[in-house]
């Protein structure tokens, strides 16, 4: 009997083991390489991201929107065929994940995240299915990100009211809101909002910065803006100065490189 649970501990840390073991994948660009690992914390991003590999999807892919000091992004297919001048970046696979926001990730240099439509077309912050960004950022100052964080709280909280007014049963204020849109009446919507203070304000929780996260922002770089907006899935482990080299390159109005930026293959390491 001791053997046998012996056994069978045996073979759950195994599988424990196995299961949290750390995925890393290879794309080989024009520019050189860039490895990076995924999160097992974000699984539905991992296991999607490990098909897609898998299936060759990302081999031939574009970098269609690059931005220095900011990020760079991939992962449309329809980027494979494009002509020279096309706009890209709505391709996908034809679905779209569920967020899986975690505040243990931030947007700090070599940030591997999903793209997304924006709160206005995609409220639930839905990830794109195959579209993704690497951050390449900068460093901010300890003012910048206290300012910063004044306006993340101040768009937070005019979601968080935005979501209480589209509740069913608020469907009175939503009509009341939706009157005064049309009327253009600003001074009563003004009035809305301190209702809006008054009555669920206090419930509000604005989101900050740990001291820890102000130390990799102001030392290491990244893109604070972005937190808790976007599922963070995994990061760069090398290969930050082929992303550094890819944010040099001249491009577009619409930031797409004015020569392409290929990648040619990618492949999963372990």
């Amino acid at each position: 009997m001791k053997l046998s649970i012996i056994a069978f501990l045996t073979i759950v840390f195994t599988a424990s083991v196995f299961a949290q073991k750390e995925t890393q994948i290879l794309f080989k660009t024009d520019m050189g390489n860039i490895k990076i690992k995924l999160y097992n914390e974000t699984p539905k991003h991992k296991e999607n991201f490990i098909k897609l590999v898998n299936q060759k999807f990302y081999d031939g892919i574009l970098f269609h929107r690059v931005i220095k000091d900011f990020m760079l992004q991939t992962g449309d297919p329809d980027s494979k065929t494009a002509a020279k001048n096309a706009v890209l970046g709505n391709g996908g696979p034809g679905y779209t994940l569920p967020p899986e926001f975690n505040s243990k990730f931030i947007h700090k240099r070599g940030a591997l995240a999903a793209a997304r439509l924006g709160d206005n077309m995609n409220p639930k912050k839905e990830s794109s299915g195959s579209q993704f960004y690497i951050v390449q950022g900068k460093t901010f100052t300890e003012q910048e990100l206290t300012n910063m964080e004044a306006g993340m709280a101040q768009q937070g909280k005019m979601q968080f009211y935005i979501e209480y007014i589209n509740k069913p049963e608020n469907i009175k204020l939503k009509n009341r809101v939706n009157s005064l849109n049309r009327a253009r009446d600003q001074a009563g919507l003004n009035k809305i909002v301190v209702e809006l203070d008054n009555a669920i304000g206090k419930d509000f929780k604005s989101a900050t910065f740990s001291p820890e996260q102000k130390k990799i922002y102001a030392t290491v770089g990244g893109a604070p803006h972005l937190d808790g907006t976007y599922t963070i899935f995994g990061e760069v482990i090398e290969g930050m100065d082929i992303v550094d080299k890819i944010s040099l390159v001249q491009r577009d109005k619409n930031d797409r490189p004015l020569e392409d930026i290929k990648i040619i293959s990618a492949e999963i390491l372990k």
